[in-house]
């Protein structure tokens, strides 16, 4: 991996990187291929993607890779997603588990295949005890969906007595989201060249750096997050504060 000198040289990597993985059907129709070659050539990505975090010194990353929207697409591709998750979950663990990679999941599981929420119980499990990269993927997700459920918890806290009304406050709501004890993503990537969040991490990125590519995402490489994580490092957070 080509890393650019500015890395290491400045301010530290982000400690964590979102991605929202955008791309694999127009791959796969560029070159004439079913969409489901697309999303096979994206899992690909993911393990570069994976290593790389790890290479860079990145604490936690987080991969969109289903969405409470994706559910509207045809039953046919559906079908062949599930399918290529049950095939990474299956494939990827192990190797995952000896790279010391503490695998989570975020988004309403109870939706998915009965088969398939076996495999995430027992990918949490199995590395749970992980000390290195926090690989948190996120599976029928919907950062809408997941305020509602977060504000429907603490309302009921609150007519049970529990908590005051009053007393909610930023950090009572953040331990009521999926991503609780997980620091906010400190940089976005987007690739496929859309700008937009499509309900991801709507309460978390409230101060993410965000990096739009135009590369699809199963052309992306270790050094397209290098060069993402090497912007970051130049740009100035001020998180509402005025410059030095």
């Amino acid at each position: 991996m080509s890393v650019p000198q500015s890395i290491g040289d400045t301010a530290p990597p982000p400690a964590h990187v979102a991605i929202i993985m955008d791309g694999n059907g127009r791959w796969a129709k560029a070159r004439s291929l079913p969409r489901i070659a697309g999303h096979q050539r994206g899992a690909r990505a993911v393990r570069s993607a994976v290593e790389a975090a790890r290479e860079l010194g990145i604490g936690y990353l987080t991969l969109y890779a289903f969405s409470s929207e994706n559910w509207k697409r045809p039953e046919t591709e559906i079908n062949d997603l599930m399918g290529l998750l049950r095939l990474y979950l299956q494939r990827e663990l192990a190797d995952l588990h000896r790279s010391n990679v503490r695998m989570r999941f975020i988004g309403d599981t109870s939706l998915l295949p009965k088969d398939i929420q076996k495999l995430v119980e027992s990918a949490t499990a199995t590395t749970s005890g992980n000390t290195g990269l926090n690989l948190i993927v996120a599976l029928n997700y919907g950062g809408r969906n997941e305020i509602l459920r977060a504000a429907q918890a603490l309302a009921q806290k609150a007519r049970d007595g529990e908590i005051e009304p009053a007393d909610i406050s930023v950090e009572k709501f953040a331990e009521q989201l999926d991503t609780a004890g997980i620091p906010d993503p400190d940089l976005m990537i987007r690739t496929s060249g859309e700008k937009r969040l499509s309900n991801f991490l709507l309460w978390q990125m409230a101060y993410a750096e965000l990096v739009f590519l135009d590369t699809l995402w199963p052309d992306f490489t270790k050094d397209h997050l290098a060069a993402a994580v090497a912007e970051f490092q130049g740009r100035d957070r001020r998180f509402g504060a005025t410059s030095a």
